[in-house]
């Protein structure tokens, strides 16, 4: 489990990669974080675990598709 998790999405596959590869590089740099990373070669939906942050980038349509913030959304108030 994560502290923290950070969902984002880019416009293409090639866009997804740079912003995952940025990423990585300035977590290397500023904080000395090497990360685990799934998905950078395909660019659909990238997965990078930083230990207490764990950072998705999608694309639109694919963000669209598994809808990863539904799973945290509030529960609806208690009905009668």
């Amino acid at each position: 489990m994560a502290d923290f998790m950070v969902i984002a999405t880019g416009r293409s596959s090639r866009q997804v990669g740079a912003m995952a590869e940025k990423l990585l590089e300035r977590l290397k740099q500023d904080f000395g974080i090497t990360c685990k990373v799934e998905g950078k070669e395909q660019g659909d939906w990238v997965l990078i675990d930083a230990g207490d942050a764990v950072v998705h980038l999608f694309r639109p349509e694919v963000r669209d598709f598994y809808q990863l913030e539904k799973m945290w959304q509030q529960p609806d108030a208690v009905r009668r």
